[in-house]
């Protein structure tokens, strides 16, 4: 369990910190533009879209000692962490130049990412058959994502706030987050080599990957899993990626301050993801979902109506001491927690649903089925991330260069601040309540499995 909760960290790092940071970092730091920025991630996922069910397809089919998914970990894990670090690198020149670069190095950092995350998830469900234990190696995978998001989130909040890096410090926190994503993945495959060589094979038979496709979107459960995770996760990562954004911009809260609030979510999901593995094996997963996506969704729509803090006239001054702002910002925080809680499902409940999906197809091509599943799940990033940007140029958003000598707070107009509560409460709302409408009549026999 410690070995496959080790897989996930590298990536789980990767994928925190570009969710609540690396929109920010593209408008305030690398200064593109709203609309380029979100077009920017949406467009690399294009990539993702070929290179996804392609390495699932070559990860089905690779054959070594240690099985088909450990050859593909090891050989990615290092260009992983160079590309980690490289994202975050600003180059000079025009914002032309600056788009070019982000977007070969994205193309670059997501394949290293999908090479690991593919093969590694196909894991969980050729290492053992039964529901429980996919279950719990679902658990260790995701618990060990968040710690590792956790502490990308805490080696963010202590580098961004850091003086005398020459404004670097988000070079230098890709450099820390490359070297952490290379250990973590190395000592997973060296873990989990044991266990790979003895799991079940994916089906030696050929079959072109056309026919595939076909067998995959006939499979009724799998569109109905992979429906609910699309929909979760656009949630999610649209609340990630506007979180920064909400707290600073409409708020009110200083980029000091406010570097450090996503550390409660990370806490908070992880101990959700503990609380909803045993309601799923105590009653069943579906019960699990419904119940974290209620508190979810309340706490969404918290979100949505929480009164802004009041400003400060300078960075000396403590907003803390206002004690309207110190009960705001405590609510603020429960609300975080929240979400943090209700949100652990998206992590958890589809992934523990995939298997009994692959299950209905007689071949099982675990590889094939969990590439569609990460695809998809980049997909919704950039969909999210992408519809963000639109929204916040049609709104009148304005972004800036970061100056850390100032409090960085912008006067935002209504709209803008109203577009910004909707992405943050009423939009992620809307998409959980829609995925626990699919999901409503999952076959029974499964849950009890």
């Amino acid at each position: 369990m410690l070995s496959y909760g080790l897989g996930d960290a590298g990536t789980g790092l990767a994928a925190t910190q570009f969710g609540f940071f690396l929109f920010r970092f593209f408008i305030c730091s690398a200064g593109l533009p709203v609309l380029i920025a979100g077009s920017l991630l949406m467009l690399i996922k294009i990539w993702d879209a070929i290179n996804d069910p392609l390495i699932g397809w070559l990860s089905d089919r690779t054959k070594s000692r240690w099985g088909p998914r450990i050859p593909w970990m090891l050989i990615a894990a290092v260009p992983l962490g160079i590309s980690l670090a490289a994202i975050w690198w600003i180059p000079t020149g025009p914002v032309i130049n600056r788009t070019i670069y982000y977007t070969l190095i994205s193309i670059i950092v997501m394949t290293a990412y999908t090479s690991i995350n593919l093969p590694f998830a196909a894991l969980s469900t050729e290492i053992s058959e039964k529901t429980s234990i996919r279950t719990r190696l679902n658990a260790a995978r995701f618990t060990g994502s968040i710690i590792a998001g956790l502490t990308g989130l805490i080696i963010a909040g202590v580098v961004l706030n850091s003086e005398g890096l020459a404004n670097n410090e988000y070079f230098v926190m890709g450099k820390i987050s490359g070297f952490i994503a290379v250990i973590t993945t190395l000592l997973s495959c060296w873990g989990l080599a044991p266990y790979a060589k003895k799991a079940r094979r994916p089906s030696a038979k050929a079959e072109p990957i056309k026919l595939q496709f076909k067998r995959i979107f006939n499979n009724k459960k799998f569109l109905k899993v992979i429906s609910l995770y699309i929909l979760l996760w656009c949630a999610l990562q649209l609340m990630q990626t506007v979180a920064l954004i909400y707290v600073e911009d409409v708020l009110n809260v200083p980029s000091e301050i406010a570097n450090w609030v996503p550390i409660p979510f990370q806490i908070s999901a992880l101990i959700g993801l503990q609380i909803w593995a045993r309601v799923s094996n105590k009653l069943n997963r579906i019960s699990a979902l419904n119940y974290g996506a209620i508190i979810w969704i309340i706490s969404c729509t918290s979100a949505l109506f929480l009164p802004s803090l009041s400003k400060v006239s300078s960075i000396e001054d403590s907003f803390l001491l206002n004690f309207d702002n110190l009960i705001l910002f405590i609510m603020l925080i429960v609300i975080i927690c929240l979400i943090g809680i209700g949100a652990s499902t998206a992590y958890l409940i589809p992934w523990s649903l995939l298997p009994d999906a692959i299950d209905e197809d007689p071949e099982k091509p675990a590889g094939l089925y969990t590439a569609w599943m990460v695809l998809i799940q980049k997909i919704g990033i950039g969909l999210s991330v992408q519809v963000l940007g639109l929204l916040l140029y049609i709104s009148g958003y304005q972004s800036c260069f970061v100056d850390k000598s100032t409090l960085n707070i912008i006067e935002q107009s209504s709209l803008a601040q109203l577009t910004i509560r909707l992405c943050i409460g009423f939009i992620p709302s809307l998409l959980v309540i829609v995925g626990l409408f699919i999901m409503r009549k999952w076959d029974q026999k499964l849950l009890t499995n």
